[in-house]
């Protein structure tokens, strides 16, 4: 079972991708402050991250370059980041912060598994 670390402090962004995730198909920890997201990534790795745009005080960008520093220095596993986007015009933000793929919100359950199947390890 892929599990899914979601770095968002909304409940409804919460809300979306449990309704879209929230099946024995997919185990979702939730991870509200995004200064604690590499932390988490280093002590359990997810299969994906999943960072909401609008969050906290570093925001998803900031979040997404922490975790692909962490990555450089050797702290944390390369694991793939969606970036969860207010607009579709941030696609380039989502690419210039370094994440494997991005959603625009409000996204449709079969979008957020269609990038999660695109994004995970053949049978994970």
């Amino acid at each position: 079972m892929p599990k899914l670390l979601l770095v968002a402090d909304t409940t409804w962004v919460h809300n979306d991708v449990l309704a879209a995730l929230g099946d024995p198909d997919f185990e979702v920890e939730i991870c509200e402050d995004p200064r604690q997201a590499t932390e988490r990534v280093a002590s359990d790795p997810p299969d994906v991250v999943l960072v909401d745009m609008q969050i906290g005080s570093m925001g998803g960008m900031a979040v997404t370059r922490a975790l692909e520093d962490a990555v450089a220095e050797g702290e944390i596993p390369e694991i793939p980041v969606v970036l969860l986007l207010d607009r579709h015009a941030d696609h380039f933000l989502a690419r210039r912060a370094g994440a494997s793929a991005a959603l625009t919100k409000p996204f449709t359950p079969q979008d957020l598994r269609l990038v999660l199947t695109e994004l995970l390890p053949v049978g994970g």
